[in-house]
């Protein structure tokens, strides 16, 4: 997949004019990113038009328009676009109540290493999670993981013949599987492969 540049953003002027829009397209294109793992866990699925739309909003809230300005966001972002071989995510731990996070988050050190991705007919693939920093200690894991999942090429040539996908979570303290995953979100993830 391509990475984003400069061309493919818009001036703040523009963004302004059409941000009502190009947001609504972004939470309907979302909504088929999503993966819930059990009542309180989820991986958001990144590609090109959610990094895009991370850029624009950060752009317009820090009022950046400046050459070197937009380089720094887009160094930032465009590492968790994937690259036609693989998976990128946001994995999320989602309590409501601060009280019920907190302690689950003291519970579930370690999780990220534990969420999978499955391509019909294959193991698991764990996942390469937080390559940018450390985002555990060793009494509570963060709320908020970046994950990158490697896929074998027959793995993605299974997944572009039509081949099902799974997820699940396979923590001491909390388990969870989706599978197969709903065809509309199969069919997204199956676009980010080449």
């Amino acid at each position: 997949m391509a990475k984003l540049t400069r061309q493919d953003l818009f001036s703040l002027e523009k963004y302004a004019e059409i941000r009502a829009d190009f947001r609504a397209r972004v939470i309907a294109h979302k909504k088929n990113r999503r993966v819930p793992l059990g009542d309180h866990a989820a991986l958001y699925f990144e590609d090109a038009l959610t990094m895009q739309y991370q850029i624009q909003e950060m752009l317009r809230i820090e009022k950046i328009f400046e050459a070197a300005g937009i380089q720094d966001e887009l160094d930032v972002y465009n590492p968790l676009i994937p690259d036609g071989r693989n998976w990128k995510a946001t994995f999320m731990v989602e309590y409501a109540d601060e009280d019920e996070r907190r302690a689950a988050l003291a519970r579930l050190v370690g999780i990220e290493k534990d969420i999978w991705m499955r391509v019909e007919g294959f193991d698991p693939v764990f996942p390469i999670a937080n390559e940018d920093l450390e985002r555990g200690r060793e009494d509570k894991t963060a709320s908020v993981h970046f994950m990158r999942f490697e896929l074998t090429p027959e793995m993605v040539a299974a997944v572009k013949n039509g081949g099902e996908i799974s997820a699940g979570v396979s923590h001491r303290n909390y388990q969870a599987t989706l599978s197969p995953l709903p065809r509309a979100i199969r069919d997204s993830l199956a676009a980010d492969l080449a």
